[in-house]
């Protein structure tokens, strides 16, 4: 369990690190992405790029358990 949350922090502080360089490639941008702008509002889902997200992690911390 530690090994696990250790692992998940370091993989945080990289993330949050790499931000700017995510953001220049694109991935807050993504096609499944749902945005919705009125005048006074400003709604941001970011559908498509939290799945790719989702299966990286879980694909890097499968090969770490493995």
């Amino acid at each position: 369990m530690s090994r696990t949350l250790i692992v998940l922090g370091v993989v945080l502080v990289v993330m949050g690190i790499c931000w700017p360089l995510i953001g220049r490639l694109g991935l807050g941008r993504l096609p499944g992405d749902i945005v919705i702008q009125r005048p006074n509002f400003s709604f941001y889902f970011p559908l498509m790029t939290s799945l790719i997200i989702s299966i990286v992690l879980s694909v890097v911390l499968w090969l770490i358990n493995r």
